[in-house]
């Protein structure tokens, strides 16, 4: 299959709710022969994910609001619009959004592949707008990222 140039505007693209977040996929695997894939992430204030790595693709960030911790490796990273971050693949790491508002961020993972699991732990959103706040079940979150060659290794760190 060839790929063809395409336009995704604000707003358009699959949505997901994934772990109390907002995601709309703008690249997949299947529009890049698996090169890469680019999501555009809203985070809650105060979000923090879970402490994992990923075993197939390196993970960067373009942030366009709101501010983050980032912390790979033994590494700590404070990052602010404008910023570029990049996680390589196998070390692990987490983030940590700060307390005063969300943060709007593209995420990129190459090769392609975050949007399968993605899709898998999270559910359609039903508007595009963050989820309400509710409970994450970590086993099925486990169970995912295990088929999707990301590991689990701890919970999300505290402010």
């Amino acid at each position: 299959m060839s790929v063809r140039p395409y336009l995704r505007r604000t707003g358009e693209g699959e949505a997901h709710w994934f772990v109390g977040s907002l995601m709309t996929v703008k690249a997949t695997g299947e529009q890049t022969h698996c090169r890469l894939t680019v999501v555009e992430f809203v985070n809650p204030p105060g979000f923090a994910a879970p402490l994992h790595r990923h075993q197939h693709e390196d993970e960067m960030f373009y942030l366009l609001s709101g501010t983050t911790e980032f912390r790979c490796d033994g590494e700590a990273f404070t990052a602010g619009p404008g910023d570029f971050v990049l996680l390589p693949l196998g070390l692990p790491h987490t983030f940590l959004v700060g307390p005063d508002e969300p943060l709007h961020a593209l995420q990129i993972t190459t090769p392609s592949g975050f949007e399968q699991f993605a899709a898998e732990a999270g559910t359609p959103a039903l508007e595009r707008r963050l989820p309400d706040p509710g409970p994450i079940d970590p086993a099925a979150l486990g169970h995912a990222a295990a088929r999707h060659g990301i590991e689990l290794l701890g919970p999300p760190p505290q402010h």
